[in-house]
C-alpha cells in the first residue's frame, strides 16, 4: 500500500498541470493510504461510518504530539476534499493543491520512518 501511496503522489504532481482537484485527491488518497498503513501496522481497524476521520485521529496517537502540525495538515485536507466534492462553489487554488502535495510528501517521510521503527525488514523493498 506504501507503493500504492507514493504513485499517487506522483500521480498529483503530474495531474496538477490539469487538473487542480484531481492532483488534490490524488495527494489526499495517498495520506489515507499511509494512515491506514499506520493504523494497521498498530493492529488497528476503521470499522465505522467515518473511516476517514477515525484514520487522521488514531494517524495522531501513534505519530505523537510531534507530528501534531502535519496530522492536523491532514485532518484539514479530508475536511476540504469533502468541502469541494459536496459543494461545488468552493474552487482549490494551485497553492492550496501545491501544499497539500508537499503535506502529503512529508507524511509519507514519517510514515515511513514510523514503519522501518516497527517492521526493520520492510527496509528491503524499495519505497
Amino acid at each position: 500500500m506504501v507503493k500504492i501511496a507514493f504513485k499517487n503522489l506522483s500521480a498529483a504532481e503530474k495531474i496538477l498541470k490539469i487538473d487542480e482537484e484531481a492532483a488534490y485527491i490524488s495527494a489526499y488518497n495517498a495520506m489515507m493510504k499511509l494512515g491506514r498503513v499506520l493504523v494497521y501496522l498498530n493492529g488497528f481497524k476503521p470499522t465505522d461510518k467515518h473511516q476517514h476521520k477515525t484514520v487522521v485521529d488514531i494517524s495522531y496517537r501513534i505519530l505523537g504530539d510531534e507530528f501534531k502540525n502535519l496530522v492536523d495538515k491532514f485532518d484539514l485536507m479530508r475536511r476540504k476534499r469533502n468541502q469541494f466534492t459536496y459543494d461545488i462553489s468552493k474552487p482549490l487554488s494551485e497553492s492550496e493543491v501545491k501544499n497539500a502535495i508537499k503535506t502529503a510528501y512529508d507524511f509519507f517521510e514519517s510514515v515511513r520512518t514510523e514503519v522501518f521503527s516497527k517492521d526493520p525488514q520492510l527496509r528491503l523493498f524499495k519505497f
